[in-house]
């Protein structure tokens, strides 16, 4: 299995040198009441990401009884190319633009994992630039769609080795989990094996997502 995921990346300086990111065009999905967005970690397997984007997901289907769930995978490379993380975060808010402007009613919930942490951070104008695998701001979810952003679910966060946590608009939406001694979101983390245990935080993810929908 080929979770390597930001561990190769430590040594890198992330967003140096970036190129310009152009908008990908995005389909709507259909209109369910929630439209679940997930960005995977780098080179993580599964349909919307085998450690954290699909049992997230399954966990939310069964806490948010009674309303319908769609859900997205983000198109990035979630490799260690330098503009990897900045190619998420544009397609992720060219999704969330497409679908409120077809699904009116819909919410979303983003749902980020290690260098997926970092494209969400970005589209919601926390920038991860200087972060592992991270980038400058390449697009934000305009302030119209703000409020239809119902909760902010990240795992794994490399922004937070540098200090920085998600702030302003969607902090009292947004939870963060990082295992104690994971090296990808702990400065001076040595467990390489916590940054891989974020499946068992799913529950408590999906406990927190169905307060704020």
């Amino acid at each position: 299995m080929r979770i390597r995921l930001c561990l190769a990346a430590l040594s890198l300086a992330g967003g140096a040198g970036l190129a310009t990111v152009s908008m990908p065009t995005a389909t709507a999905a259909a209109c369910t009441d929630i439209d679940v967005v997930s960005a995977r970690g780098t080179f993580e397997p599964g349909t919307l990401g085998f450690i954290v984007g699909d049992p997230v997901y399954s966990a939310l289907q069964k806490k948010l009884t009674g309303k319908s769930l769609s859900s997205y995978k983000v198109n990035y490379p979630a490799d260690l190319s330098l503009t990897s993380a900045a190619q998420g975060n544009a397609d992720l808010v060219n999704h969330v633009r497409s679908q409120a402007a077809a699904c009116p009613n819909q919410r979303f919930i983003l749902v980020g994992y290690s260098q997926g942490a970092n494209v969400v951070d970005n589209s919601i104008g926390i920038s991860s630039a200087g972060a592992v695998v991270g980038s400058p701001i390449v697009a934000t979810i305009p302030a119209a769609l703000e409020p239809k952003v119902s909760s902010v679910l990240l795992f794994g966060n490399p922004i937070r080795a540098i200090g920085k946590s998600v702030t302003g608009t969607y902090q009292s939406r947004t939870i963060d989990f990082c295992a104690a001694g994971d090296p990808v979101c702990e400065n001076g983390g040595g467990d390489t094996g916590a940054h891989l245990s974020y499946r068992a935080n799913a529950d408590a993810a999906a406990a927190f997502a169905a307060t704020k929908v």
